[in-house]
C-alpha cells in the first residue's frame, strides 16, 4: 500500500492528501516529524531518483540551514547523508510518497507526476 510521510502544517502535503482522496487513492499516513522515512524506504527513494541526494532533503526548511547542509552535503556520504535524513523527519523532502511493491517513489508534489505514478 502507497505510504504518504506528510507534515500536518504543510499546505503541499495537504493538498497531496487532498488530491489522493479525490481520486480514492488508498494510502497510509504517517507523521514525518515523528516517525521519519526508514532507511530501506530512503534508499530506494534514492535509487528511484537517480542517486541525486538533494532531492530528498526539504531544502527550504529551518532545519536544512540551521545544520549548514548545503556546503556539507555535497561532502557527506550517502551512508551518512541518509542516516541523518531517518533521525529528522524535518529535514525529508515532503510529502514523500513510496510504495516499493508497485513502484512507486515520489518527493514534493507534482500532480502530473502523481497521476502518471498513481492513477
Amino acid at each position: 500500500m502507497l505510504k504518504i510521510y506528510a507534515y500536518a502544517g504543510c499546505s503541499t502535503c495537504k493538498n497531496a492528501l487532498k488530491w489522493l482522496k479525490q481520486h480514492a487513492v488508498a494510502f497510509e499516513e504517517a507523521a514525518i516529524r515523528e516517525t521519519p522515512p526508514s532507511l530501506a524506504e530512503l534508499k530506494a527513494m534514492l535509487a528511484a531518483n537517480g542517486g541525486d541526494l538533494r532531492k530528498l532533503f526539504n531544502v527550504s526548511g529551518l532545519d536544512y540551514r540551521a545544520l549548514g547542509l548545503k556546503d556539507k552535503l555535497p561532502a557527506m556520504s550517502t551512508d551518512a547523508a541518509l542516516k541523518l535524513l531517518a533521525e529528522n523527519g524535518n529535514l525529508v523532502k515532503r510529502p514523500f510518497a513510496i510504495d516499493t511493491k508497485n513502484g512507486v517513489h515520489l518527493v514534493g508534489f507534482k500532480e502530473p507526476e502523481w497521476q502518471a505514478a498513481l492513477l
